[in-house]
Order: structure tokens, then sequence, then C-alpha cells
């Protein structure tokens, strides 16, 4: 039998004494956990718990798991998001598949538990948008997914949007780029396949009376060239107007999650022309910025609106006092005043439904709300308690390191 973990392998190392000489359907083991919140998958899959982390264990032929494990190790190395390859077991006995380790994504969801639960709004929309960020994502990268659908992505809520994860990558291809074919077919595939899990939600009766299968897989191909016409088409530019533009273009990419690789400027008769290069940024300006200020752990979505919050009492602050307050003060303050304490108080029976950015977040939306209401500013423990007693309770929960 052989392990082949990666970096770091010890952080796996509790796995080794798993029955892996058995069939994976048959194991019986403490450590095997039931996760209701996944995917579909042709596979066998099993989840296990160790050391506080969740793993995904699927059976699959070993040419498979080195190509799949081999795929997803690039990925993480060009910044995709996808789920977290830890290693591959085989040569588990005569005939026996071997078996590809993936850490379980903490806090993500499924599109069919999106589709049930209530307070997501608009579900086909955000699940669309999400998918085809991270299909340009892996276009941009020169990867070839050849099997995007519903299933094989896991969302999670970031700041009120969601953020795809590709789970499964065994058809995939990595190639220096793509052709424009090779991107049209990709989105064929897509969108047959998104057809077909919708078709099968009606059915069902899970898929709200508002959305048709057809016509969602036709703006699946709308939304993707919208965003790819955002990042790569070319513009004409005037004399008088090429720095603010420029600056404008790269604004502009920036905000949707992508930095310019190399911008070629042309001559022609009719003004000069601008291409952008574009290629996938580097991820988590904002998180890592809030992690150094706060020492808090969030996605970049959420870490942009906690820093914002942050802003926001610091100004308080320098109105309050009448001079200015550094921002190293600020985001002590804001962790011990503001934010701390509506973390604490969040009530036991309700903790792990989100992670305590992204319901920090929804308290500063619902406060929002209130404050509409009332005509007037309802505070951030008002609103809290609100929020614990009308709002959260109705998130399923969810899977986090260190509970089952």
């Amino acid at each position: 039998m052989r392990f082949i973990f990666g970096p770091p392998a010890d952080a796996a190392s509790g796995l080794l004494t798993l029955p892996w000489g058995t069939e994976l359907e048959d194991w019986q083991d403490e450590r095997l956990i039931e996760i209701r919140q996944r995917g579909i998958s042709r596979h066998v899959v099993r989840f296990v718990a160790d050391a506080g982390e969740f793993y995904a264990l699927k059976s699959i032929s070993e040419r498979l798991a080195r190509r799949e494990y081999r795929l997803l190790r690039a990925l993480a190395d060009r910044n995709i998001p996808a789920v977290e390859v830890v290693g591959i077991v085989a040569d588990r006995g005569r005939d026996a598949d071997a078996i590809l380790v993936t850490r379980f994504l903490s806090y993500s969801t499924t599109y069919r538990a999106l589709f049930s639960t209530a307070r997501v709004g608009r579900p086909a929309e955000r699940l669309l948008d999400a998918l085809v960020e991270l299909l340009v994502r892996l276009h941009l990268s020169g990867f070839f997914w050849g099997d995007c659908s519903l299933s094989n992505a896991l969302f999670r809520y970031d700041a009120g949007t969601l953020e795809a994860y590709l789970v499964d990558a065994e058809t995939g291809e990595h190639h220096p780029s793509l052709t424009t074919g090779q991107r049209e077919w990709d989105i064929e595939l897509a969108a047959e396949r998104i057809w077909g899990e919708l078709l099968d939600l009606q059915a069902g009766g899970s898929l709200p009376p508002d959305v048709d299968p057809e016509e969602t897989a036709e703006d699946l191909r709308r939304r993707y060239a919208r965003l790819w016409n955002e990042l790569n088409s070319a513009e004409l530019l005037r004399p008088d107007e090429q720095r603010y533009r420029i600056a404008e273009r790269l604004r502009r990419l920036n905000q949707l999650g992508f930095d310019a690789d190399e911008v070629v400027l042309t001559a022609t008769p009719e003004g000069t022309r601008m291409e952008v290069r574009t290629r996938v940024a580097e991820s988590g300006h904002h998180s890592r910025q809030l992690f150094r200020e706060t020492g808090i752990d969030a996605d970049e979505q959420q870490a942009r609106r906690l820093l914002n919050d942050i802003a926001s009492f610091r100004g308080y602050l320098e109105q309050k006092r009448g001079r200015p307050v550094s921002p190293t003060v600020a985001a002590h303050r804001w962790l011990e005043e503001v934010y701390d304490p509506a973390v604490t108080a969040i009530p036991e029976s309700l903790r792990g439904r989100l992670p305590p950015p992204e319901i920090f977040h929804e308290i500063l939306e619902h406060r929002w709300y209130l404050s509409e209401e009332a005509g007037r500013d309802v505070g951030t423990t008002a609103a809290a308690e609100s929020y614990f007693a009308t709002v959260l309770p109705a998130v399923p929960r969810a899977v986090k390191p260190g509970a089952v």
C-alpha cells in the first residue's frame, strides 16, 4: 500500500490508521461521519473526521486519482477556488481502486441546499454568477474543466454573495492557454448539464416556479460572455482620454477580482486601440489586511465589509474625540467594543451555522434594515439580538472544523 500525501504530510498523519485495505463502501470506523449538505457523485465518497478536520475520500482508479491530484495542486498554485487535495492512497489490494483524499470545504453548501433554503433570494442568479466567475478564472489560467455543473461545485457565502469552488477535476486539462473553441465547448457542456440538473429539481418540486431550466442555461452563456468581454475586449481611446480610461479599465478589473497582466496600446487610424491581457488576481488582499489588523480570518468579501465597518468606527471615534485616531487604535477598539461582543453573544445552539465574519456581516445588514424601519440607528447590539432571534435560526446547520 502506498500513501502519497502532499505538504504538510504530517497534517493528515492520523488518517494512516483507517481501514485502507477494505473497499470504501464497506468501511466501519468511528471516524466516519455523515454530511447532509453534500453533492451527488458518480463515485463512492465517504467523509472522515480526524483531529478536528474533515476529509472527503473518493474511490477512483489510480490513473484518474493521480491526474486529479496533480490538477488540484496546480489550481491551488494559481489561486483558483477549488477543494484542497491532501493525497492519494494506492495499491490497496487486487482490483481495488485508489482513494483520493481532499479536505472538506468548511461552511460550504450545495446547489440543492440553496434552492431549498428560503433565506436565499434569487438562488439561480447567485449560483450562475458564482459559477461563471469560477469558469472565467479557470479559462484565464488555461484550464479546461470538461465537466462543469452545479453538482461538481460547492458554494460558500461571502458577505451575502456566493463563491463557487471546483470539487471534481478528473476530466480537466491544463494548457498554456485555451482557444475560443475550447472555451465555447466548455460553456456548452456546462449549459447542458445545468439544464438537466434544474429539470431534475423541477421534477422533484424543488425548483422555484419562476426559474425556467432552459432559460437559465441560456443565461449562463450570456453571463459568461459579458464577463469575458469585460475582462478581455479591446477599446478605442481618443488622445485626450487615454490616461483616465486606462485607469478606469484597470479599476473595473480589480473590482471584479482580476489583474492586468499586460496593457497593449496600438495606434490605428481611428485612435489608440487598448487591449488588456487579464490574469487572475492574487487572492486575499483584504483578507490579509484584516488579519494583520485584527487577527480575524475571513473570506475576501467578508474582510472588505469588516474593514469598511472599522473605517466607519474610526470616523465615529475621531468625531467623538475631536482629534485623529490611528488605524491601529481604531481596529483594536472596534475588535474589543464591536466585533467580539457580537460574536460572543451568538447563542450556543446557533453556533456553527455560518462563519463568525459572515454572521457579523449579516448583523450589519440586519441593522441597516431595522434602522430604515425605525428611522434611526438602532445600534449593533439591538440588531444582533434581533438577528439571533429571527434570522439565524433559519440558517441550516453547516459542517465546520471541530464539530460533527
